[in-house]
């Protein structure tokens, strides 16, 4: 509590010198999820010294897309402020959504060397890895697991799997360890009921089954295009490795998940592992704080990994960056947000709260690793991140993939290599009508 009290009054002079505008009521906007209570109760420290209100328009995460984009499209102004998606950056930046913050940033001081590369790259800039700035790194998040580390720990349990695959139950090293464990647990009995091997996500609505497919094919080493840029998708969207990941991801899916898991995304990998269905469930590191927390499947009967590697290592980038939307009539408050939040001590307490900190001053604290279970596996995590086409046409292509992936996964249609090879097809004509082929 002292600590708290610490860092709250750290929070209050960082906008000592910073209060200049007409007091006004900003609007953010943001998917509805644990970390947007979190960034709840860190606003009331800027309200409290800027003078400013905050009012907020939180999104369930599969109409998130949709509801953002459209307002974003029709010139809206409900958002003042934006916490979007990484892959939107590119539409916002060419679309004329988002305000370009570089003269903002070097009038305030805000550098972008304070912030993980990889946060900076994916949440920021517009083109990619160019001094272009559109957003400051909000909420750091990557796809990883999490399992029953009390059943993990149990004696029977491990000396039955010893007996049936000569190995040591542990957490899994490799996506085909993670597998071979999945389907041990796959119809167990344990503690007189029925338990699975994995919940993971197959959802087609929204992103689900691109965000869990491409957990596989980064470690399997699938890139979108052979040289970045060039939109040359033959032979890196189909490769041999690709087609391999997307034949495990589908041998995953029919061996080892619950039964009527075929469209299943946060809420259903959640509520599976919370039953006591699964052993092991995939979802973001932003879930992780509750997890840990739940009375039940929390605390010491729960353990969490990274995503596991096959040929590399490799995550699925989650997280988001603040964006100033265009069409603000406050904007100069919404500025001004964004100089409070990039503030070392706003960073710190906002990790305390549950959100994830992109800042090196939080990430890089030598306490940090060790300042929660799940800590140290997100640093791991960030390093390896890789991140959907953030292109203006991004809907476009992850619709694209969502059918294509989920019409061989799920809907068992065709091959995988049929399921790239069309893919890459829809992926050329979207950029042929972008005028990039």
């Amino acid at each position: 509590m002292k600590r708290r009290l610490l860092l709250s009054t750290a929070v209050l002079g960082a906008l000592s010198a910073a209060g200049t505008s007409q007091a006004a009521d900003l609007t953010l906007c943001w998917a509805a999820w644990d970390p947007a209570n979190a960034l709840v109760e860190l606003s009331k420290e800027f309200e409290a010294e800027s003078g400013h209100t905050m009012s907020f328009e939180f999104v369930p995460w599969p109409n998130f897309a949709d509801r953002m984009l459209n307002e974003l499209n029709s010139g809206g102004q409900l958002c003042d402020l934006l916490i979007g998606d990484s892959q939107w950056i590119g539409g916002g930046a060419e679309n004329g959504h988002y305000v370009k913050l570089n003269d903002f940033f070097e009038a305030e001081g805000i550098s972008m060397d304070d912030f993980a590369p990889a946060t900076v790259y994916a949440y920021s800039t517009w083109p990619k890895g160019t001094p272009n700035y559109y957003a400051l790194p909000a909420m750091g998040d990557a796809n990883a697991w999490f399992y029953r580390r009390d059943w993990f720990e149990n004696e029977e349990i491990k000396a039955a799997y010893k007996e049936a695959t000569g190995d040591d139950l542990r957490e899994p090293q490799s996506q085909t360890e993670l597998l071979q464990i999945a389907q041990f647990f796959q119809g167990r009995e344990i503690d007189g009921q029925t338990r699975y091997g994995a919940s993971i996500f197959t959802e087609r609505g929204s992103e689900g089954i691109t965000m869990g497919v491409t957990g596989a094919l980064y470690t399997w080493g699938f890139k979108y295009e052979n040289e970045p840029g060039s939109y040359d998708m033959e032979g890196a969207v189909n490769s041999p490795e690709a087609v391999e990941a997307l034949e495990f991801y589908k041998e995953l899916y029919e061996t080892a998940t619950p039964p009527g898991y075929s469209d299943s995304y946060m809420e259903q990998s959640l509520d599976a592992f919370k039953s006591g269905q699964v052993a092991m469930a995939m979802n973001w590191f932003a879930f992780f704080p509750g997890l840990y927390a739940d009375p039940n499947t929390g605390g010491d009967n729960i353990g969490f990994f990274v995503n596991p590697p096959q040929n590399q290592a490799g995550s699925t980038l989650g997280g988001q960056g603040i964006s100033v939307v265009s069409y603000s009539e406050n904007r100069d408050a919404a500025l001004e947000y964004i100089k409070w939040f990039a503030q070392p001590s706003v960073q710190a307490t906002w990790w305390e709260l549950g959100g994830y900190s992109a800042h090196n001053s939080v990430l890089n604290d030598p306490g940090f690793a060790d300042s929660a279970p799940f800590a140290g596996d997100f640093l791991e995590a960030m390093n390896d991140v890789q991140d959907f086409w953030q292109e203006p046409a991004y809907a476009e292509l992850l619709l694209a993939m969502q059918k294509r992936v989920h019409d061989y996964v799920v809907a068992d249609q065709g091959t995988a290599q049929e399921a790239l090879d069309k893919l890459i097809e829809d992926w050329t004509e979207v950029f042929e009508d972008e005028g990039k082929l």
